[in-house]
């Protein structure tokens, strides 16, 4: 390097480093270092002090619970332009003493890739500059590296045809990386499995920072990146996706009633016939409060029958009929085309107890995840949420049906909350015929449906905040004796701190407390796994697989 090309870098790290601490620094000379003069990616490194730094923490937190939080934030941010560059953030975060935190979207619910409740500073890598795709129809399949959303992955599928689909969740601001490293499931659950069974191919950074893809990284990582949670073993880069086959047109569907004793017997028929459905059937259950947003005024609680068929209106109606005549469903009641949905706040109910609509496949994302059907298909590639609300969530299985009893007591909840919500998922069909240790991810055979538990609120005032906590908290003691148990099961996507921490020395048998809720059996493959790629223990957080040799 010659005179001005070292003054150069001193100026240039002289700008970066302003008002830098020890870390900070060390961790630019580094990065400068192994960039060999290309200082590129230095422009992508944003201290607490820089203007861009607090807009990418807020950007980082779509559930703004911890902005005012004492959770340790980010000691810097690197947003990478190539997949390269990852590995000279892991080599000089371990040589300066750094942990790294990875965001894809930054759903995750307790905020793991953007916070830490520990003293241990460190980085956090935004993927969100890592949002290439490759569809190739011959074979359907399409790579996307993980800073791809779910609504840019939909769209450009949509763009290329109008019979693919892939079967992921349901809302299009969610990132891929920890979505599909953690399961990941949506309407076409049943059909075609979680949309980490349709992963066909991956490319992950190690400690060491080699990118492997499947054949250099080997079978037990390729199984573990699959539905154990990606960043516990290094840094997913990009996914190869098998897409599905869907019609050109489907229906999507909404059936509503008041949850009250005399309706009861509706969700006792729905658990005991969701999961047997015909695999073109998607039926899940949203229990909701509707009306004032006033403690103790007139509330409504309201159960909604939402779902998706792989057919016509004219295929779905005998079956549906057979099972539910009492939502009267006929053909006629399905509009032809994409309109704009009604308002279905409906307090004095009845309303709007039914809706249909004949629709693309990449319609019903819109229609499921509340967008105007209408709206351009651009729409998924920057999903905004205007609204600020603050939220915590957990989750159960059920294995045999929940008695009325259980019913009474959400009932009851529900009408002393604002807010909550939960979601009854259908399970069956290919993600109960694949064996639970074929993927880490274990709620296969035997498993009616999946329960999430939300409860949402605007005041997160330490009180306000508390006040909400200990509500969910609440409600999901009392359902304790109606859902799945030894170990009581959840789902790793809808992470929940509440179950259990890691210790400050990351112990197997600490983990395996909470490990096993999530993982059951496969645990333990998680852990030995993590002993072969990251014996060191690197990539940690509070619920990050532990060592086992």
């Amino acid at each position: 390097m010659g005179n001005l090309e070292i003054i150069s870098s001193i100026v240039l790290l002289a700008i970066f480093c302003a008002a830098c601490n020890a870390h900070d620094q060390d961790f630019l000379k580094c990065l400068h270092e192994k960039a060999a003069g290309n200082n590129k990616i230095l422009e992508d490194v944003y201290a607490v002090n820089s203007q861009r730094y607090l807009s990418l923490v807020e950007l980082s937190q779509k559930n703004p619970r911890w902005l005012n939080s004492t959770s340790q934030l980010p000691l810097l941010i690197v947003t990478p332009q190539e997949e390269k560059e990852i590995g000279s953030v892991i080599f000089c975060s371990k040589k300066v003493g750094l942990e790294i935190r990875v965001k894809s979207g930054g759903h995750d619910y307790e905020g793991l890739s953007f916070r830490t409740q520990n003293e241990n500073p460190f980085v956090m890598i935004d993927l969100r500059n890592l949002n290439a795709t490759e569809i190739n129809l011959e074979e359907e399949s399409i790579w996307i590296q993980t800073g791809v959303m779910l609504g840019q992955l939909y769209y450009e599928i949509a763009r290329r045809s109008n019979v693919h689909a892939f079967p992921g969740g349901l809302y299009p601001g969610v990132g891929s990386g920890g979505h599909i490293s953690g399961g990941g499931f949506g309407t076409l659950l049943r059909k075609y499995g979680l949309a980490a069974d349709n992963v066909l191919d991956a490319r992950i950074v190690d400690v060491n920072g080699r990118i492997l893809d499947r054949n250099a990284m080997g079978e037990d990582l390729f199984w573990a990146l699959r539905g154990g949670g990606g960043a516990s073993f290094g840094v997913v880069l990009a996914w190869k996706l098998q897409l599905v086959r869907v019609p050109e047109q489907i229906t999507v569907f909404s059936f509503r009633r008041k949850l009250e004793a005399r309706n009861f017997y509706l969700l006792q028929r729905w658990q005991n016939i969701a999961h047997q459905y015909n695999n073109d059937i998607f039926m899940r259950v949203l229990i909701q409060n509707l009306g004032t947003n006033v403690p103790g005024d007139k509330k409504v609680v309201q159960m909604t029958f939402n779902g998706q068929f792989l057919g016509t209106p004219d295929e779905l109606v005998p079956l549906l009929n057979e099972s539910f005549p009492e939502f009267g469903f006929e053909a006629k009641d399905c509009f032809e085309e994409p309109v704009e949905k009604n308002n279905t706040n409906c307090p004095d109910m009845p309303c709007i107890k039914k809706e249909c609509f004949q629709v693309s496949w990449i319609r019903s994302i819109f229609y499921f995840s509340g967008k105007n059907m209408t709206g351009p298909l651009e729409i998924l590639l920057n999903p905004k949420n205007n609204r600020v609300q603050y939220s915590k969530g957990k989750s159960d299985y059920v294995k045999t049906p929940i008695p009325e009893k259980g019913w009474e007591i959400v009932q009851k909840f529900f009408l002393k909350e604002i807010s909550p919500m939960m979601i009854l998922d259908p399970y069956g069909g290919r993600v109960s015929e694949i064996a639970e240790d074929e993927s880490p991810f274990p709620h296969r055979k035997g498993n009616l449906f999946n329960i999430q538990y939300l409860n949402y609120w605007l005041d997160n005032s330490k009180s306000g905040a508390n006040e909400k906590l200990r509500w969910i908290h609440n409600l999901y003691t009392q359902m304790e004796p109606f859902v799945a148990n030894s170990p009581r099961t959840s789902y790793i996507n809808y992470k929940d701190l509440d179950l259990g921490t890691n210790d400050k020395d990351y112990s197997y048998s600490t983990a395996k407390v909470w490990g096993e809720k999530y993982f059951k059996g496969n645990f333990e493959r998680l852990a030995r796994v993590k002993g072969k790629v990251d014996p060191g223990n690197f990539f940690k957080n509070e619920q990050s697989i532990p060592v086992l040799l």
